[in-house]
């Protein structure tokens, strides 16, 4: 019998066993969890700490700043202690507005290591600034219109939506409901503390904390949803038990990978593009530990239909739930697909019953889902295009860089990053378009470089030397590895792309486990093989071996790709995965 066999169906507000209360009873904070608490709302003991000389902060305090949207890390290609922070902006659905892009490219340069990183979270890094710049870097961002707040830690984190700048389809509705999401998870008291540490208090730079949707909430909201922190009326002093990631999209498109996410939305609009309602999706999660078998990628269980005036409710009815009955005793259980794996989704349906008093109805047909990457130029409305630029494992640097910089200074382009970590100059006018063509002809992004299949697919997490949980490399040794498939599929007459993702460890930010091949670090030099995701991005990869030295890759991928194109030829390399048991699969690789 199951686990989930064995949970009655029944919910109350107290925190359940996996949250505050130990087996015995006895009360059992996680070291985190007494961090939370301790630090007023997200103050201390970084506020004392950046008062300090020393050229880097406490672990105490980094727990803290992963709320502000910085990490601590040191460069491990070196011997000695290289202390620098890692800074993410928080941008709904990967928008950039032209004043905070300029003012990241100059602090890119003058504080961090001369690059901005797109994440596969739509939005952009800085990398390698010091301590004692992380002041003058963060508030200049929130001086230029831009936040960190809540881009790390555990709380809400970017919302993400489609990037493409498309003016029908319901993707404006899309635009908006990502926009009032993340306004309605604002943490309220932490906004307080982030102020006051980056730019001296100033409320003129206090983000929107409600959302601009009319008649939302028509419905009193149940009690259980607030905190019963009035300071922090939706997540509490202790914030969530782990990060919690939201996506919305429309119908087919999902280039947003909406099975990965804590909750996933897909909106359905009326003929004047006016938001009706969203299929709803539950406990979707990529990150694990390896030889633990208790940590598991996981996609999303459909949960049903919401009306457009209850969308939001529901939302913060997810997220209370999950923060009151999200583990907090064991971090590595903290996400909410544990939650769904342990209890099922049917549990959750009845429990939130007490913090969503709204309908649940059906899931509505949806169109199949696509990865849609938006390379190339695209129409954005009638009078308007865009171009999407691929970006190498994220990576604006060199003449890309100062090409971006230079297109969006002198015709004042809008820039969206995408889930691919691409990136889309928006906003241009037709008689703009040859001048900006030919400034991108010049650093070799020609209109067909710019959507070269394999690579335009692609992702691949920063890990070595920044990343402190790396066991291995992956973005330095991505592009080798693209030209190795390629190479290896040329070789074979295999006209078909290939989804491959990779990363340096099993936490899967590149979300490895949805890929046609996803190679996850295991060993330095070494790797999981992952094989069978589709390129919609709908079902889950399976692991197929645990070692794969990476110098062995074509010798042990040739037979099982010959195999596929001599048996069919017509199906992706995905699906031909998914026709195989893992025992199979093992049969027709090359010798390890």
């Amino acid at each position: 019998m199951s686990a989930v066999d064995t949970v009655p169906l029944t919910c109350d507000n107290a925190p359940t066993a996996g949250g505050l209360l130990s087996e015995n009873g006895a009360n059992k904070m996680a070291r985190v969890e007494a961090l939370k608490l301790a630090s007023d709302h997200l103050r201390e003991p970084l506020a004392s700490e950046l008062e300090n000389e020393e050229s880097h902060f406490s672990n105490s305090a980094v727990q803290i700043l992963k709320f502000h949207g910085s990490y601590q890390q040191t460069n491990r290609d070196q011997r000695h202690r290289d202390w620098s922070m890692m800074l993410r902006l928080r941008s709904p659905g990967g928008r950039v507005p032209v004043r905070l892009y300029l003012a990241l490219d100059e602090l890119a340069d003058r504080y961090g290591n001369g690059t901005l990183r797109a994440t596969t979270r739509q939005t952009f890094q800085l990398h390698g600034i010091p301590k004692q710049g992380l002041r003058t870097v963060l508030g200049t961002i929130v001086r230029n219109l831009g936040s960190t707040l809540a881009a790390c830690g555990d709380i809400n984190r970017n919302v993400m939506a489609p990037a493409a700048p498309y003016a029908t389809a319901g993707y404006p509705a899309a635009r908006r409901l990502a926009d009032d999401i993340a306004a309605l998870l604002t943490p309220q008291a932490a906004m307080g503390a982030y102020l006051d540490l980056w730019v001296d208090g100033d409320m003129r730079y206090r983000l929107r904390s409600t959302p601009k949707v009319r008649k939302v909430n028509r419905q009193p909201t149940p009690s259980a949803v607030h905190s019963g922190d009035e300071q922090e009326p939706i997540y509490g002093s202790r914030y969530m038990p782990r990060k919690f990631k939201v996506g919305v999209t429309v119908p087919g498109d999902n280039s947003i990978d909406i099975l990965t996410q804590d909750l996933g939305l897909v909106v359905f609009t009326d003929t004047m593009g006016r938001l009706v309602g969203t299929n709803v999706y539950v406990g979707g999660g990529m990150g694990r530990t390896h030889n633990k078998e208790e940590t598991f990628a996981r996609t999303a269980d459909p949960l049903g239909y919401v009306q457009r005036h209850q969308v939001l409710a529901l939302v913060k009815a997810v997220v209370a739930l999950q923060r009151d009955h999200g583990d907090r005793q064991s971090r590595r259980h903290a996400r909410l697909k544990y939650l769904l794996h342990d209890r099922g989704v049917d549990w959750l349906r009845a429990c939130l019953a007490n913090y969503f008093h709204g309908n649940i109805l059906p899931l509505r047909k949806e169109s199949a889902r696509r990865l849609e990457h938006y390379l190339g130029w695209q129409r954005q409305e009638e009078d308007l295009w865009f171009v999407g630029l691929p970006v190498m494992t994220g990576r604006v640097a060199g003449p890309l860089k100062t090409t971006l910089r230079e297109l969006v200074q002198r015709y004042q382009l809008e820039l969206r990053v995408t889930p691919n970590q691409d990136v889309l100059l928006c906003g241009i006018a037709p008689h703009q378009k040859r001048d900006i063509q030919d400034r991108l002809d010049a650093i070799g992004l020609q209109p067909s470089a710019m959507v070269e299949p394999t690579a335009s697919h692609g992702l691949a997490c920063p890990a070595l030397p920044t990343c402190g949980l790396a066991i291995t490399e992956s973005e330095r040794a991505f592009p080798d590895v693209l030209a190795r498939f390629d190479a290896l599929r040329q070789s074979l007459g295999i006209q078909q792309p290939l989804l491959v993702r990779m990363t340096g460890c099993p936490n899967g930010c590149s979300r490895p486990y949805m890929a046609e091949v996803g190679l996850v670090g295991s060993a330095a030099g070494h790797y999981q093989l992952w094989l069978g995701g589709t390129p919609g991005l709908t079902t889950l990869a399976r692991p197929v071996l645990d070692r794969l030295p990476l110098a062995d890759l074509e010798a042990v991928l040739r037979p099982l790709f010959s195999h596929w194109v001599r048996t069919a030829a017509g199906k992706s390399f995905g699906a031909f995965c998914q026709d195989h048991t893992t025992e199979q699969l093992r049969e027709l690789l090359g010798a390890v």
